[in-house]
């Protein structure tokens, strides 16, 4: 009966994360519009962040119930699984295409994190004894976390202010135009027409803008909703399925917990390609594992302390930075994520997933 009744969570979980991130993917999509804002800003923020609520959620938990190597185990797990399997799936899906700026800059910092990450982590193989994650270490993601988001609003405000110089310039040369063209006589009734025609014009946009602006408001909120509710149904049910069989914590956070915890970036990243909203999908995991460590990881612990990090392996470690390293060099090549790209993530995927099922019953 209790098998029954967490298969039953997993399910109502699932529907709850794949109509959540559809709406959440909608409205963050109509909301960039509005702003004018970047997609690729949209994704590398509000999408990312939003879809890494439950690892955030779990973490905090994690910690305060003592249970340090599931927190770790999340972060390393979720962002493995971001890369290798939901790009991977993705790419399967529909070509990935691959902004520049996330080639130059955002993925390189997502490495330089996760090498800072790793270093932190790894302890035991520099031979300082057993593998601790400090508070200093966390508050040292935390400054690596800031410089990104720093970044972020330095690339928004050029990007808004590109826009706006342009638009002055392109209006300046259209009304000059007009002048050299158009008689004085035509010219005033032209305009007469014009002004009303434009002000019934603005004041529809306005209203339309008003209105889409608060749906678009309604469909993150509401998304982002069903996506941390679905998450936490997904891992409840799964934890109490695999625990029921005696699985370790590190198994458990590696597959279960960081599947559950990833459910939102995978659905959000496929219906996001599905939709030839690249930029969401890129940017929503390269985000997300920023976010990740940076957050999820160094948070809890910079404010509450500590913890163990002993039972994760070296392979565990180089899957971690070899992910991001790939993923820089097949998006470098071309600027393109196709099929058989996809393939070779979900390869890596495989293998991985095997050293680690296979390592629970050695």
């Amino acid at each position: 009966m209790g098998l029954l009744i967490n298969l039953a969570l997993l399910l109502v979980g699932f529907v709850f994360l794949i109509k959540g991130a559809d709406v959440f993917v909608d409205g963050a999509s109509d909301t960039a519009r509005k702003f004018r804002v970047p997609k690729m800003l949209i994704g590398l923020t509000i999408v990312s962040f939003g879809t890494s609520a439950p690892e955030l959620a779990v973490s905090i938990q994690s910690i305060l119930s003592g249970k340090g190597d599931i927190l770790l185990g999340n972060v390393i797990g979720s962002n493995i699984l971001n890369i290798l399997l939901i790009l991977g799936l993705s790419a399967l899906v529909g070509t990935l295409h691959v902004n520049t700026a996330t080639v130059k800059k955002e993925i390189p910092v997502l490495i330089l994190i996760t090498i800072a990450f790793t270093v932190v982590l790894s302890d035991k193989i520099f031979g300082l004894g057993e593998n601790l994650f400090t508070r200093q270490d966390g508050i040292i993601l935390l400054l690596f976390f800031c410089v990104f988001i720093y970044y972020l609003f330095g690339m928004a405000n050029r990007k808004t202010g590109t826009e706006n110089g342009v638009t002055e310039k392109k209006s300046v040369k259209k009304e000059t135009s007009k002048t050299e063209k158009v008689t004085e006589v035509k010219t005033e009734k032209v305009t007469e027409v014009k002004t009303e025609k434009v002000a019934e014009t603005k004041k529809e946009t306005d209203e339309e803008g008003e209105v889409n602006l608060v749906k678009a408001v309604l469909m993150v909120v509401f998304g982002l909703v069903g996506i941390v509710f679905g998450s936490d149904l997904v891992v409840k049910g799964a934890s109490e399925i695999a625990a029921t069989f005696g699985v370790s914590q590190r198994i458990i956070s590696l597959t279960i917990v960081a599947l559950g915890t990833s459910l939102p970036e995978l659905v959000t990243s496929v219906i996001a390609t599905r939709k030839g909203e690249y930029d969401i999908a890129i940017g929503n995991i390269v985000g997300s594992d920023i976010f990740n460590i940076g957050i999820v990881a160094g948070l809890p612990v910079a404010l509450l302390g500590g913890v163990g990090g002993s039972a994760f392996s070296v392979v565990d470690i180089a899957a971690l930075v070899i992910s991001p390293i790939v993923l820089y060099f097949f998006a470098r090549r071309g600027h393109r994520i196709g099929f058989k790209k996809g393939i070779a993530f979900l390869l890596m995927f495989v293998v991985y997933y095997s050293y680690v099922i296979m390592g629970s019953f050695a």
